[in-house]
Formats: structure tokens, sequence, C-alpha cells
């Protein structure tokens, strides 16, 4: 048998990526039988028919991580991605994606892109916030190639996956940590994309240093609601030094008194932002239970 890594699925297809070439490949009946379906992602042992090239994919090895939003096994890591300006960065837009991030026990690199139009003031200031939290932060600019050597050295070996918003330069960072990526998309699509295969997927691109990306916005969803409002306290990293020293058990931290969070807010351990980001949430998910 040969091993492999799965790319991309598509309609019951999957093309499936070894040291020689792409295979197309089904997924044996048994596999339905137990409930198990297989992820871009997945680690495989897949055999292939010499005369057609069909492969069937035999056996899916351990994964090591596997995330619902989007459907991905054994990823490492997600880079968030914000423009520090242009647009401006809305932190709670940022924080719900680490809350996301923390959900699926994912390492989350900030990355604040487009630093060659200034705000240097507004990128220090984010960047002691989020580092003093313990997230890593890197600035880039595809621009002046600023950050760029930083960013493919966090990428290498690992696989990734891109997150943040429309227009904050997720394709041209892409581009500027491999610039034959794209083509590459376009070749691969162009091979194995068949007439019905239309609809919206995910798919792994391999660099060239060693290491995958996600081809795709990053989290397909950014509904919070499948999150149990008691664990939504444990996603905020700033607030688990202080969360058993709450008066009430459970506190959530709201209007109850004692409340070792509120002390940490006002004290200016846990950032004013944050919090809000915690707020927003946690009546996000409470409206959706509500229904």
């Amino acid at each position: 048998m040969i091993k492999g890594t799965i790319i991309k699925g598509i309609g019951g297809f999957y093309y499936v990526k070894t040291d020689e070439k792409i295979y197309e490949c089904k997924a044996r009946g048994r596999f339905r039988k137990e409930k198990i379906s297989p992820l871009v992602g997945d680690h495989v042992h897949i055999s292939v028919n010499a005369v057609s090239q069909q492969g069937v994919i035999e056996e899916i090895l351990d994964r090591k991580t596997e995330l619902i939003r989007p459907p991905v096994a054994n990823v490492d890591q997600a880079v968030i991605v914000f423009a520090i300006q242009q647009p401006d960065p809305k932190l709670s837009l940022l924080d719900r994606f680490l809350v996301l991030a923390e959900n699926e026990d994912l390492d989350a690199l900030i990355c604040f892109n487009k630093i060659d139009l200034g705000a240097q003031s507004e990128l220090k200031r984010l960047k002691e916030l989020y580092e003093q939290i313990g997230y890593p932060v890197i600035a880039t600019s595809t621009k002046a190639q600023i950050g760029i050597d930083v960013l493919k050295a966090r990428l290498k070996d690992q696989t990734t996956v891109f997150a943040g918003p429309s227009g904050v330069g997720k394709s041209s960072l892409l581009n500027s940590l491999q610039p034959n990526l794209a083509l590459e998309t376009g070749e691969i699509s162009q091979k194995i994309e068949r007439g019905k295969h239309t609809t919206r997927h995910v798919e792994l691109l391999y660099l060239d240093l060693g290491g995958w990306v996600l081809d795709t916005p990053g989290f397909s969803s950014l509904q919070i609601d499948f999150i149990e409002k008691e664990d939504l306290q444990y996603l905020f990293k700033e607030f688990n030094a202080c969360l058993h020293d709450c008066k009430f058990q459970p506190c959530n931290h709201v209007n109850e008194p004692g409340c070792a969070v509120k002390r940490a807010l006002e004290e200016g351990v846990i950032q004013q932002s944050r919090y809000d980001s915690y707020l927003q949430l946690l009546e996000e998910i409470e409206q959706a239970r509500r229904y």
C-alpha cells in the first residue's frame, strides 16, 4: 500500500498526494458502516489499480487533531490575519477567531498585515495587548516584504489554517510565501476537477519550504453557539489564572459579587476590550440557547 495525505475531497472523491503523484480515490464502504468520514488532512494508506490508476483508501491513520469547521484533520496551528489599517482591525472579531482556535485546541499566531501603511502606535498597542495574554504576534507587509521570513519559519513543517476577514491580505501573504502557490492551485484544479464538482471545498496546499496551508477563508463558520456557556470562560487564556478565586462557583463573571475576573479587570490584568468580547460572546450563546 502507498501512504499519502488527503489534500482535497469533493462529491465522494478524495485526492491523495503521495511522494509520486496525486491519486483520485474512493473510500472503502466499511468506513461508512463504521460512521467514519475521511477528512482533508488525513494521513491514509491507499491501494491503486495498475490499469486505471484509480485509488482506494484502505486505512485512515490516527488523527492528531480534528476540526469541525472547516472539516479537516491534523492541523497544527491557526494564523489569524488582520490588517493594521484598511480595514482597521475589529478586536471583537479577532477575539472570536481566537476563541474558535482555543476551542479546537490549536496554537494561534496573530499576524498584523499591511504595516507599510503606518499605524505604528496602534501596532505597538495591539502587539503588547496580545503578547501579554500569551499569543505570538507577527507584523508583516507584502508590499515592503517585511516579516515574511519570520512567518515562513513559523509555517515550516506545520499544517496551518489561515483565518481572518476579507480584505486583510491573506492571499497576498500566501503568494509572498510561495509565489507560484496560486498557479499550482489552478493547475491541480484543472487536473482533478470534475464537471459536477462545483461545491465549495477545503484544500491543502503544499509549501516548498515544508508544511501545508489550508486554502479556505479559515473557519468556515464564525458561529460560536455550539460552545457551552460554562466553557467560554476557559477559552479566554488570561481568565484562567483567577477563575478558581471567584466567590461563587459557577460564576459568569458578569454581576456576581466577589468575582476574581472582574477584580483582575479593575486592576488592568485583563484588558477591557477582551472582557467586552467575552460579554458579547456570552450573550450570543445565551440568546442561541433561548431558541
